[in-house]
């Protein structure tokens, strides 16, 4: 599907009601935002598939604000990442995201659970502004202009938070033993 199909989907869904056209949206983007949820949270794949059903309700409800200015994609993107920092901020009170433990458990297929869950401990390390640039750029594949609409950073900010969170989690995996070379 490219960006006139999912222009004609949303269309379906604001005109006529078309559930169906939305689950296809939904079908299209869910991995892709739950990816997006599960860096940003720390790995915790109960938590990101929460946030991501709520990025779909708000999505849904709110579909006819969507004008068309930037690619579907990045609007939803957009609603992940409020949707992140709503739940950041609902829990500042309790505990804070560095406390947060990460759920691998969920993730024994993955080849290196050990690599995994030292790239998520950088991850953590990392500023939220940051840890946000870092997951959208590597891990998204979004280009800078994206990630300047999707966080509302200028691209020099963007930039800025990209270049220390790899300088930060270079050094971070250096100290615990990845020399680069693997």
């Amino acid at each position: 599907m490219n960006r006139l199909d999912d222009i004609s989907l949303v269309t379906q869904v604001v005109v006529f009601q078309n559930t169906r056209a939305f689950d296809k949206l939904v079908k299209k983007y869910q991995s892709p935002i739950r990816r997006l949820l599960l860096h940003l949270t720390g790995g915790d794949s109960e938590l990101s598939d929460d946030l991501a059903q709520e990025t779909f309700l708000k999505a849904y409800t709110n579909l006819a604000s969507f004008k068309n200015l930037a690619d579907f994609s990045t609007w939803l993107y957009r609603i992940a990442y409020n949707v992140f920092y709503d739940y950041l901020r609902s829990r500042k009170e309790t505990t804070s995201l560095d406390m947060h433990q990460i759920d691998v458990g969920r993730q024994v297929s993955q080849k290196d659970i050990g690599q995994q869950m030292d790239i998520y401990r950088a991850m953590n390390m990392l500023k939220e502004p940051e840890r946000v640039c870092i997951t959208l750029f590597f891990l998204e594949d979004q280009p800078i202009e994206k990630i300047v609409v999707i966080t509302g950073y200028p691209a020099g900010t963007v930039k800025s938070h990209l270049s220390r969170a790899k300088d930060k989690m270079a050094a971070y995996l250096k100290q615990n033993g990845y020399d680069g070379n693997r």
